[in-house]
Protein backbone atom coordinates (compact mmCIF):
# COMPACT_ATOMS: atom_id res chain seq x y z
CA UNK A 1 0.00 0.00 0.00
CA UNK A 2 2.84 2.58 0.72
CA UNK A 3 4.52 2.01 -2.44
CA UNK A 4 1.33 1.96 -4.06
CA UNK A 5 0.84 5.81 -2.33
CA UNK A 6 4.18 6.66 -3.01
CA UNK A 7 3.76 6.07 -6.49
CA UNK A 8 0.38 8.21 -7.09
CA UNK A 9 1.84 10.86 -4.88
CA UNK A 10 4.96 10.77 -7.30
CA UNK A 11 2.66 10.75 -10.41
CA UNK A 12 0.97 13.43 -8.93
CA UNK A 13 4.22 15.91 -8.85
CA UNK A 14 5.32 15.29 -11.72
CA UNK A 15 1.61 16.02 -13.19
CA UNK A 16 1.72 19.56 -11.16
CA UNK A 17 5.04 20.63 -12.78
CA UNK A 18 4.85 19.34 -16.32
CA UNK A 19 3.74 20.42 -19.25
CA UNK A 20 1.10 18.55 -21.50
CA UNK A 21 -0.85 19.14 -23.88
CA UNK A 22 -4.57 19.73 -23.75
CA UNK A 23 -6.49 21.40 -20.89
CA UNK A 24 -4.83 22.56 -17.54
CA UNK A 25 -6.67 24.27 -14.46
CA UNK A 26 -4.65 26.34 -12.33
CA UNK A 27 -4.66 26.46 -8.53
CA UNK A 28 -1.51 27.68 -5.75
CA UNK A 29 -1.77 27.65 -2.25
CA UNK A 30 -1.55 25.55 1.14
CA UNK A 31 1.06 22.79 1.56
CA UNK A 32 -1.75 20.86 3.99
CA UNK A 33 -3.40 19.44 1.67
CA UNK A 34 -0.94 18.69 -1.10
CA UNK A 35 -0.53 14.68 -0.75
CA UNK A 36 -4.10 13.93 -0.99
CA UNK A 37 -4.53 17.25 -3.92
CA UNK A 38 -1.54 15.28 -5.95
CA UNK A 39 -3.52 11.84 -6.07
CA UNK A 40 -6.67 13.74 -7.05
CA UNK A 41 -4.96 15.42 -9.78
CA UNK A 42 -3.15 11.70 -11.07
CA UNK A 43 -6.29 10.39 -10.94
CA UNK A 44 -8.68 12.77 -12.50
CA UNK A 45 -5.86 13.39 -15.60
CA UNK A 46 -5.63 9.50 -15.94
CA UNK A 47 -9.76 9.41 -16.20
CA UNK A 48 -10.41 12.83 -18.29
CA UNK A 49 -7.48 14.13 -19.37
CA UNK A 50 -7.13 17.26 -17.74
CA UNK A 51 -4.42 18.44 -15.63
CA UNK A 52 -4.08 20.45 -12.27
CA UNK A 53 -1.73 21.93 -12.10
CA UNK A 54 -1.46 22.71 -8.28
CA UNK A 55 1.26 24.91 -6.44
CA UNK A 56 2.42 23.88 -3.07
CA UNK A 57 3.47 27.12 -1.94
CA UNK A 58 1.99 27.95 1.22
CA UNK A 59 -1.83 29.13 1.98
CA UNK A 60 -0.50 32.68 2.44
CA UNK A 61 0.80 32.30 -1.30
CA UNK A 62 -2.62 30.67 -2.79
CA UNK A 63 -4.57 33.61 -1.02
CA UNK A 64 -2.31 36.49 -2.37
CA UNK A 65 -2.54 34.66 -5.78
CA UNK A 66 -6.16 34.13 -6.13
CA UNK A 67 -6.48 37.80 -5.14
CA UNK A 68 -4.22 38.60 -7.97
CA UNK A 69 -6.48 36.55 -10.33
CA UNK A 70 -3.27 34.68 -11.50
CA UNK A 71 -4.68 31.44 -10.61
CA UNK A 72 -7.97 29.46 -11.30
CA UNK A 73 -8.37 28.60 -7.32
CA UNK A 74 -6.57 29.31 -4.50
CA UNK A 75 -6.00 27.26 -1.53
CA UNK A 76 -5.99 28.19 2.20
CA UNK A 77 -6.23 26.26 5.56
CA UNK A 78 -6.90 29.58 7.28
CA UNK A 79 -10.34 30.22 6.20
CA UNK A 80 -11.26 33.81 4.88
CA UNK A 81 -14.08 35.70 7.16
CA UNK A 82 -17.46 37.04 4.91
CA UNK A 83 -16.20 40.09 4.96
CA UNK A 84 -13.11 40.03 3.43
CA UNK A 85 -14.24 37.70 0.96
CA UNK A 86 -16.61 40.70 -0.12
CA UNK A 87 -13.41 42.79 -0.25
CA UNK A 88 -11.87 40.39 -2.68
CA UNK A 89 -14.69 39.34 -4.55
CA UNK A 90 -13.82 35.54 -3.44
CA UNK A 91 -16.56 32.12 -2.84
CA UNK A 92 -14.60 29.69 -0.40
CA UNK A 93 -15.85 26.09 0.69
CA UNK A 94 -13.88 23.19 2.25
CA UNK A 95 -12.43 20.59 0.66
CA UNK A 96 -10.76 17.78 2.98
CA UNK A 97 -10.17 18.02 6.83
CA UNK A 98 -7.03 16.97 8.64
CA UNK A 99 -4.69 17.53 11.47
CA UNK A 100 -2.07 19.32 12.82
CA UNK A 101 0.11 17.59 15.04
CA UNK A 102 3.17 17.88 17.05
CA UNK A 103 6.14 16.37 16.10
CA UNK A 104 9.31 15.36 17.72
CA UNK A 105 12.99 14.14 17.01
CA UNK A 106 13.76 12.59 21.30
CA UNK A 107 16.23 9.60 21.15
CA UNK A 108 14.48 7.07 23.19
CA UNK A 109 11.46 8.54 22.88
CA UNK A 110 8.90 6.23 20.51
CA UNK A 111 6.39 6.82 18.56
CA UNK A 112 3.25 8.40 21.00
CA UNK A 113 5.31 8.30 23.79
CA UNK A 114 5.39 11.68 24.64
CA UNK A 115 2.54 13.63 26.45
CA UNK A 116 2.32 17.28 26.29
CA UNK A 117 -1.06 19.96 26.65
CA UNK A 118 -1.69 23.31 25.66
CA UNK A 119 -0.01 24.79 28.83
CA UNK A 120 3.59 23.15 28.20
CA UNK A 121 3.01 23.76 24.06
CA UNK A 122 2.60 27.02 24.07
CA UNK A 123 5.69 27.38 26.89
CA UNK A 124 7.80 25.49 24.57
CA UNK A 125 6.85 27.55 21.43
CA UNK A 126 7.00 30.90 23.59
CA UNK A 127 10.43 30.01 24.43
CA UNK A 128 9.57 29.61 28.57
CA UNK A 129 10.57 25.58 28.49
CA UNK A 130 13.97 25.52 27.20
CA UNK A 131 14.84 21.71 28.36
CA UNK A 132 13.28 18.50 27.57
CA UNK A 133 13.23 17.46 31.62
CA UNK A 134 11.34 20.87 32.44
CA UNK A 135 9.01 19.52 35.41
CA UNK A 136 5.82 20.77 33.22
CA UNK A 137 6.67 18.01 30.49
CA UNK A 138 8.19 15.46 33.45
CA UNK A 139 4.64 15.69 35.41
CA UNK A 140 2.93 15.02 32.34
CA UNK A 141 5.58 12.24 31.37
CA UNK A 142 6.23 10.63 34.40
CA UNK A 143 7.34 7.33 32.73
CA UNK A 144 9.64 8.39 30.25
CA UNK A 145 13.29 9.32 31.11
CA UNK A 146 13.57 12.51 29.41
CA UNK A 147 17.19 14.21 28.63
CA UNK A 148 18.34 17.74 29.89
CA UNK A 149 18.46 18.62 26.29
CA UNK A 150 17.66 21.98 24.89
CA UNK A 151 14.67 21.76 22.77
CA UNK A 152 14.91 22.95 19.52
CA UNK A 153 11.95 24.73 18.35
CA UNK A 154 10.93 24.49 14.59
CA UNK A 155 8.04 26.58 12.93
CA UNK A 156 7.04 27.70 9.50
CA UNK A 157 8.93 31.03 7.64
CA UNK A 158 6.43 31.44 5.16
CA UNK A 159 2.51 31.98 5.26
CA UNK A 160 0.85 29.17 5.99
CA UNK A 161 -2.47 27.79 6.67
CA UNK A 162 -1.19 25.14 9.07
CA UNK A 163 0.67 27.69 11.19
CA UNK A 164 -2.75 29.36 11.37
CA UNK A 165 -4.74 26.67 12.48
CA UNK A 166 -1.77 26.13 15.48
CA UNK A 167 -1.76 29.10 16.32
CA UNK A 168 -5.73 29.83 16.31
CA UNK A 169 -5.27 26.67 18.71
CA UNK A 170 -2.43 28.41 20.99
CA UNK A 171 -4.45 31.17 21.82
CA UNK A 172 -7.63 29.41 22.02
CA UNK A 173 -6.33 27.53 24.99
CA UNK A 174 -3.48 29.65 26.28
CA UNK A 175 -4.22 33.42 27.05
CA UNK A 176 -0.45 34.35 27.27
CA UNK A 177 -0.25 33.45 24.08
CA UNK A 178 -3.35 35.16 22.50
CA UNK A 179 -1.72 38.42 24.55
CA UNK A 180 1.69 38.44 23.26
CA UNK A 181 1.52 36.91 19.62
CA UNK A 182 -1.87 36.04 18.54
CA UNK A 183 -2.95 33.83 15.48
CA UNK A 184 -2.33 33.86 11.56
CA UNK A 185 -0.83 32.57 9.10
CA UNK A 186 2.41 34.32 10.28
CA UNK A 187 3.30 35.47 13.37
CA UNK A 188 6.26 36.77 15.21
CA UNK A 189 7.97 34.01 16.67
CA UNK A 190 9.83 34.73 20.14
CA UNK A 191 12.03 30.96 19.56
CA UNK A 192 13.08 28.58 17.07
CA UNK A 193 14.05 28.21 13.16
CA UNK A 194 11.77 28.67 10.05
CA UNK A 195 11.01 25.68 7.45
CA UNK A 196 9.39 26.67 4.48
CA UNK A 197 6.16 24.70 3.55
CA UNK A 198 5.23 21.28 5.86
CA UNK A 199 8.10 19.44 3.49
CA UNK A 200 10.62 21.75 5.39
CA UNK A 201 9.26 21.20 8.63
CA UNK A 202 9.43 17.78 8.52
CA UNK A 203 12.84 17.83 6.93
CA UNK A 204 14.55 19.97 9.88
CA UNK A 205 12.74 17.68 12.63
CA UNK A 206 14.04 14.56 10.47
CA UNK A 207 17.39 15.57 11.18
CA UNK A 208 17.66 17.29 14.52
CA UNK A 209 17.85 16.03 17.55
CA UNK A 210 16.06 17.27 20.48
CA UNK A 211 13.71 19.18 18.29
CA UNK A 212 9.74 19.69 17.92
CA UNK A 213 7.79 21.11 15.42
CA UNK A 214 4.15 21.21 13.58
CA UNK A 215 3.17 19.64 10.14
CA UNK A 216 0.04 17.88 8.71
CA UNK A 217 -0.36 14.65 9.68
CA UNK A 218 0.23 13.08 5.81
CA UNK A 219 3.69 14.88 6.48
CA UNK A 220 3.90 12.87 9.70
CA UNK A 221 3.35 9.69 8.62
CA UNK A 222 5.28 10.07 5.18
CA UNK A 223 8.64 10.89 6.80
CA UNK A 224 8.33 8.70 9.97
CA UNK A 225 8.45 11.21 12.38
CA UNK A 226 7.15 11.01 15.63
CA UNK A 227 3.89 12.53 16.87
CA UNK A 228 2.96 13.05 20.26
CA UNK A 229 0.04 12.60 22.27
CA UNK A 230 -2.15 15.95 23.20
CA UNK A 231 -4.63 16.78 26.12
CA UNK A 232 -8.11 17.45 24.40
CA UNK A 233 -10.71 20.49 25.92
CA UNK A 234 -12.51 16.67 27.41
CA UNK A 235 -9.32 16.37 29.26
CA UNK A 236 -8.17 13.03 27.47
CA UNK A 237 -4.87 12.54 26.33
CA UNK A 238 -5.31 11.13 22.48
CA UNK A 239 -3.10 10.20 19.15
CA UNK A 240 -3.81 11.73 15.83
CA UNK A 241 -5.60 9.52 14.19
CA UNK A 242 -8.42 9.23 10.95
CA UNK A 243 -11.18 8.60 13.82
CA UNK A 244 -9.84 11.53 16.27
CA UNK A 245 -10.04 14.19 13.31
CA UNK A 246 -13.12 12.79 12.53
CA UNK A 247 -14.00 13.23 16.15
CA UNK A 248 -13.18 16.54 16.20
CA UNK A 249 -15.03 17.84 12.37
CA UNK A 250 -18.55 15.96 13.44
CA UNK A 251 -19.22 19.16 15.96
CA UNK A 252 -18.38 21.17 13.20
CA UNK A 253 -21.27 23.52 11.98
CA UNK A 254 -20.44 24.60 8.40
CA UNK A 255 -22.70 27.18 7.38
CA UNK A 256 -22.65 28.20 3.40
CA UNK A 257 -24.15 31.66 4.42
CA UNK A 258 -20.69 32.42 5.81
CA UNK A 259 -19.15 31.06 2.63
CA UNK A 260 -18.42 28.06 5.04
CA UNK A 261 -16.24 30.18 7.57
CA UNK A 262 -15.27 27.92 10.29
CA UNK A 263 -12.33 27.11 12.85
CA UNK A 264 -12.25 23.33 13.75
CA UNK A 265 -9.32 23.80 16.98
CA UNK A 266 -10.09 22.62 19.92
CA UNK A 267 -13.31 20.88 19.46
CA UNK A 268 -15.68 19.00 22.36
CA UNK A 269 -15.65 15.76 22.45
CA UNK A 270 -13.60 12.93 24.72
CA UNK A 271 -11.63 11.52 22.05
CA UNK A 272 -11.56 14.67 19.33
CA UNK A 273 -8.09 15.86 17.91
CA UNK A 274 -7.27 19.53 19.20
CA UNK A 275 -5.40 20.73 16.44
CA UNK A 276 -8.01 20.20 13.58
CA UNK A 277 -8.74 22.19 10.82
CA UNK A 278 -10.09 22.01 6.92
CA UNK A 279 -8.77 22.71 3.98
CA UNK A 280 -10.70 25.84 1.44
CA UNK A 281 -10.68 26.42 -1.92
CA UNK A 282 -10.77 30.32 -3.14
CA UNK A 283 -12.30 31.24 -6.42
CA UNK A 284 -13.03 34.47 -8.02
CA UNK A 285 -16.70 35.80 -8.46
CA UNK A 286 -16.26 37.33 -11.19
CA UNK A 287 -15.06 34.15 -13.04
CA UNK A 288 -18.04 31.61 -13.26
CA UNK A 289 -16.94 29.39 -16.28
CA UNK A 290 -13.46 28.75 -14.97
CA UNK A 291 -15.09 28.03 -11.30
CA UNK A 292 -17.45 25.71 -13.17
CA UNK A 293 -14.15 23.87 -14.45
CA UNK A 294 -12.48 23.70 -10.88
CA UNK A 295 -15.72 22.70 -9.15
CA UNK A 296 -16.11 20.01 -11.73
CA UNK A 297 -13.01 18.30 -10.66
CA UNK A 298 -13.56 18.89 -6.74
CA UNK A 299 -17.26 17.46 -7.30
CA UNK A 300 -15.14 14.31 -9.06
CA UNK A 301 -12.67 14.35 -6.17
CA UNK A 302 -15.87 14.35 -3.40
CA UNK A 303 -17.78 11.43 -5.20
CA UNK A 304 -14.59 9.15 -6.43
CA UNK A 305 -11.57 10.29 -3.89
CA UNK A 306 -12.66 9.06 -0.32
CA UNK A 307 -10.61 6.15 -0.46
CA UNK A 308 -7.54 7.97 -1.29
CA UNK A 309 -7.97 10.48 1.22
CA UNK A 310 -8.18 8.23 4.07
CA UNK A 311 -5.43 5.84 3.10
CA UNK A 312 -3.37 9.61 2.87
CA UNK A 313 -4.24 10.39 6.79
CA UNK A 314 -7.11 12.86 5.78
CA UNK A 315 -10.95 12.78 6.54
CA UNK A 316 -13.37 13.19 3.46
CA UNK A 317 -15.97 15.67 3.69
CA UNK A 318 -19.18 14.17 5.39
CA UNK A 319 -22.12 13.73 3.29
CA UNK A 320 -24.14 16.20 4.21
CA UNK A 321 -21.22 18.66 3.80
CA UNK A 322 -20.67 18.01 0.41
CA UNK A 323 -24.53 18.83 -0.53
CA UNK A 324 -24.06 21.99 1.04
CA UNK A 325 -21.47 23.02 -1.24
CA UNK A 326 -23.15 21.55 -4.17
CA UNK A 327 -26.14 23.44 -3.38
CA UNK A 328 -24.03 26.53 -2.97
CA UNK A 329 -22.44 26.55 -6.15
CA UNK A 330 -25.77 26.23 -7.47
CA UNK A 331 -26.77 29.12 -5.69
CA UNK A 332 -23.98 31.10 -6.84
CA UNK A 333 -24.12 29.79 -10.64
CA UNK A 334 -21.17 27.57 -10.35
CA UNK A 335 -21.96 24.32 -9.98
CA UNK A 336 -20.63 22.36 -12.75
Amino acid sequence: MKKLLAGILTAGVIISHTTIAGETINGAGATFPYPVYSAWAYMYYKQTGIKINYQSIGSGGGVRQIKNRTVDFGASDAPLPPEKLDKYELYQFPAIIGGVVPVVNIPGVKQGQLKLDSESLCKIYLGEIKYWDNPKIKNLNQNLKLPHKKIVVVHRSDGSGTTAIFTKYLSETCPQWKDKIGFGKAVNWPVGIGGKGNEGVANYVKRMRFSIGYVEFAYAKQNRLKYTLLKNSAGNFVAPSIETFKNAGATAKFDPDKHFYLWMVNAPGKNAWPIAGASFILEAREKKEADKKVNKFFKWAFENGDEIAIRLDYVPLPKELKQKIYDYWKQHGIYP
